[in-house]
């Protein structure tokens, strides 16, 4: 009889604690579904401007169920992420546009370059491609892709193809590739993994492509290695990240990513689908 009871008492646990690991902070929910940051997400709560299933929300750390509760925010019903198709875009960046929404400085952002269509949703680029740079770089609507995306336990591999000039006919850059296959270290001092280095055709006079593999999320990473070993950059392009390929994508254009390729993405970061 008390053997009955306590796996009763004990099946009713787990069938809350499970239920309790679905439900996330009412600020976090916001976020994720677009709607503002954390930070301006506690400001609405507080001004009674959020409500859950009709009744007004008093704390940024009440715990709802996005699948199943009612949120309300400024007379708007939340749409959560579970609840609507995620938008996931890929941009070919051009150089001199800065990978942010906004800009103070009044510079191109990512974010000029997506059609009207989508400039209705909460879309934030991925990561950063600096501003000298080119390439692939991710945009989405869908806040636990990108936190996976950007957190160093999920980073995938990035193939960047670089052109550089070398400083002199007798330059040793095989030495140089070795050194930053090795695992250089930057004049800051920071450690760096292996670097996979190839070098792409044949060389013209001083000057030849690169490519590189990247595992690590240092900033500047390329532009710093370079540098260290008296390589000048003429161009940086990222044409590849984990599974997905740049390929012929025109400079300046976006297109969606198919729902295969999200699922891939997803499920390469521990999402499931």
């Amino acid at each position: 009889m008390y053997k009955v009871y306590y796996a009763h008492n004990e099946n009713a646990t787990k069938k809350r604690m499970k239920m309790e690991e679905k439900n996330i902070r009412l600020n976090k929910a916001l976020a994720d579904a677009g709607i503002c940051s954390r930070r301006k997400a506690d400001e609405l709560i507080f001004a009674g401007l959020v409500t859950v299933n009709g009744a007004k929300a008093e704390s940024p750390g009440v715990r709802i169920d996005p699948e199943k509760d009612l949120v309300v925010c400024k007379g708007k019903k939340v749409v959560f992420s579970t609840q609507k198709k995620a938008c996931v875009l890929m941009l070919h960046k051009p150089v001199s546009v800065v990978s942010t929404v906004k800009d103070p400085d009044g510079r191109r952002t990512v974010i000029d370059f997506l059609p009207q269509s989508y400039k209705t949703r909460r879309i934030y680029p991925v990561g950063r491609l600096d501003f000298f740079s080119e390439g692939l770089i991710l945009l989405t609507d869908d806040g636990d892709l990108a936190n996976r995306l950007m957190h160093p336990r999920w980073h995938m591999p990035r193939i960047y193809h670089v052109k550089v000039r070398l400083p002199n006919k007798v330059y040793n850059l095989a030495k140089t590739l070795a050194v930053m296959q090795g695992g250089m270290k930057l004049a800051e001092g920071e450690e760096l993994a292996p670097v996979k280095v190839e070098v792409m055709g044949r060389q013209k006079g001083l000057e030849l492509w690169l490519a590189f593999t990247l595992n690590q999320g240092i900033n500047r990473q390329i532009r710093r290695m370079c540098r260290d070993t008296d390589l000048t950059i003429l161009t940086l392009k990222r044409v590849q990240q984990g599974p997905l390929l740049l390929g012929d994508l025109p400079r300046g254009e976006v297109r969606e990513l198919t729902d295969e390729e999200i699922d891939l993405l997803r499920r390469q970061v521990g999402l499931k689908k």
